[in-house]
């Protein structure tokens, strides 16, 4: 989540980098796992990189963590296979996690380890035999294509991505392209990241993205920035709320961990939710009508997002419990006159990489020039709580979204969450911290997460991006939603387990309308 990320960046500095201790081998090893012929035994040696998986990386192996995420990057024009495989090679292949194997090591006790390998594109870059005239709806195609896909794993004996290139006209798309990524090979944002260092702008295509800063509030408010004694006064204020509010988190972390768990809604996924497939949808709205509210209401992107998500999941939740109680008259529901219970607990885990992670140009270098960039998959929680009922001002959604996000901003729930994880990982083991993360998980209902992208329109190896929508399947969640913004539009996509929610389509629609009806009241 942008706002929440952005208040820990000042944060971030104080972390250590990781400290991996690294060998080298004189053989590569094949995408079998198997030793290249002639690698090794020749006289030309080569050398290939190895270090431990981090103890994140190896969370998501674990069975009830095993998530991989989704990147579908619709194509103006029809994707040429040839131009990316060969720029491939010269880019994505050039980061180690790409090409690299996640290999046991028997010698330690079955920890797994990076070791370097021959990638046969072949085996990575998948290009299915479509027939066009065969296909009635090319986007319920696509749809179902990720469904099955959500079904399935990437064997270990290959490096743990895949793009899939369908060279299909879809509504919104002259053909559509699927990253498949382990999550073992980086955090979201890392991995988001990486894959933009991999486009160029179409008006200059030697230029990289252009992304939006996050932009860097000055210390104290106004009254508070000056000098004297209530500048001190104001300092000591602010370390009591940023303590106090800390030690709430953590003592709802724990509790959440232990017993604590969200009201069971008609959208709360049951027990084994990730091992089910996943539907995802998405939705492209107006860029420029977030910024409308943004700027009416002296907020953020990141609030209205938040504000929307709310209204929309009220809307929904109406819906659905009044099917559940037969009165189906949702049009006409008020604040005060609707079907959803009081009181509902409903929060959203958001999974936050605390490490550094690399800028896009740091990454365009690395794979350039061989330098070298930070990767990371250090991962703090924060519990995230939604406010869920009909408003008759639907400017209240955005309201009681930013209330929260501030709330938020002042706490170091996310580095103390991460903290008390790692204690768990270093004293009882990978199987107890895995519980945990899936604890946490399992009690709450939602991930939720906001994704700030190009400013400009970028080709993928030099095809023109019509939109980019990120997801992810293999985690406890029923539903997860993210924001993805490009250029002037905003994508949400919507990533659900059926069985919780069997209308995601329905779910998108009241998302755009609850975007209308706040944008409606600004006007107003």
């Amino acid at each position: 989540m942008e706002s929440v990320g952005g208040a820990l960046r000042w944060r971030k500095q104080t972390l250590k980098p990781i400290d991996t201790t690294r060998k080298f081998r004189s053989e590569l090893l094949e995408g079998d796992g198997h030793p290249v012929k002639g690698s090794s035994g020749s006289g030309e040696a080569v050398q290939a990189e190895e270090e431990p998986l981090s103890p994140a990386a190896r969370l998501f192996h674990e069975p009830n963590f095993n998530v991989y995420i989704i990147a579908i990057m619709g194509s103006k024009t029809r994707i040429y296979p040839d131009v990316v495989k060969d720029k491939l090679v010269h880019t994505l292949l050039k980061h180690p996690r790409f090409s690299s194997l996640q290999v046991v090591d028997e010698e330690k006790g079955g920890a797994m380890k990076w070791v370097q390998t021959k990638v046969n594109l072949d085996n990575h870059v998948i290009i299915p035999n479509l027939d066009p005239n065969n296909i009635a709806s090319p986007d319920k195609f696509v749809e179902d294509y990720i469904f099955n896909l959500s079904k399935t794993k990437i064997n270990k004996s290959k490096p743990m991505w895949e793009l899939h290139l369908l060279n299909l006209k879809t509504s919104d798309a002259e053909a559509v392209g699927i990253f498949r990524i382990h999550h073992s090979l980086g955090d979201g944002t890392s991995l988001m990241s990486l894959l933009l260092a991999c486009t160029r702008q179409v008006s200059n295509p030697e230029a990289l993205p252009t992304i939006f800063p996050s932009k860097k509030k000055s210390g104290g408010g106004s009254g508070w920035s000056a000098s004297g004694p209530w500048r001190w006064l104001a300092a000591v204020w602010l370390g009591l709320v940023l303590a106090w509010n800390t030690l709430v988190d953590v003592v709802m972390f724990i509790a959440t961990a232990l017993y604590l768990k969200d009201t069971m809604t008609p959208i709360k996924a049951p027990p084994g939710a990730e091992f089910t497939p996943r539907r995802i949808v998405y939705r492209t709205v107006s860029l420029d009508d977030m910024k409308l509210v943004k700027n009416a209401m002296n907020m953020t992107i990141n609030d209205v997002a938040l504000g929307v998500t709310q209204a929309g999941l009220s809307r929904y939740l109406n819906r659905r419990y009044g099917e559940e109680g037969k009165d189906k008259n949702d049009e006409n529901a008020t604040e005060k006159r609707n079907n959803i219970p009081k009181n509902i607990r409903l929060r959203s885990t958001l999974l936050i990489n605390i490490r550094p992670s690399s800028g896009i140009q740091a990454l365009a270098d690395m794979m350039e020039k061989n330098a070298e960039a930070k990767w990371g998959n250090w991962i703090g929680y924060v519990l995230l709580p939604f406010t869920i009922g009909l408003r008759d001002d639907p400017l209240d959604y955005v309201r009681e979204a930013k209330s929260t996000i501030d709330r938020k901003k002042t706490s170091l729930e996310a580095i103390y969450t991460f903290s008390i994880a790692e204690l768990v990982l270093k004293f009882f083991g990978i199987k107890k911290a895995s519980g945990l993360s899936h604890r946490i998980i399992e009690h709450t209902t939602i991930c939720f997460s906001n994704l700030v992208g190009p400013l400009e329109e970028i080709g993928f190896y030099g095809h023109p991006m019509a939109y980019l929508a990120p997801s992810s399947y293999g985690q406890p969640h029923g539903l997860m939603i993210n924001f993805q913004s490009y250029i002037n539009k905003m994508t949400i996509v919507v990533s659900v387990d059926e069985s919780a929610i069997p209308d995601p389509h329905q779910l998108c629609n009241d998302l755009e309308e609850s975007l209308k009806l706040i944008k409606d009241a600004v006007l107003a």
